[in-house]
């Protein structure tokens, strides 16, 4: 993680507002950690199956068929507090 993405921090609202409606970013948390999925064609539209960008997907992690290596493709964009 470079200095300016741990220097960032997001509010709940504000990673709300990164849902692919409100703003043009598709964001998404895990483990205190935001991640833009803007470029991924599976969270096309802010969705992705029964999960919506803009949210903290730590607990719903375990219902999914893959592990935590998928969010490595990922930019972290900063912190969640």
């Amino acid at each position: 993680m470079s200095n300016i993405e741990q220097d960032s921090v997001f509010t709940k609202a504000q990673l709300a507002l990164r849902n692919g409606e409100d703003k043009p970013e598709i964001w998404v948390s895990y483990k205190g950690l935001i991640y833009d999925v803007s470029a991924s064609r599976l969270w096309r539209n802010g969705k992705h199956y029964e999960h919506w960008a803009g949210q903290d997907l730590t607990e719903e992690l375990a219902d999914a068929p893959h592990a935590e290596y998928v969010f490595d493709k990922f930019p972290v964009v900063g912190k969640l507090i």
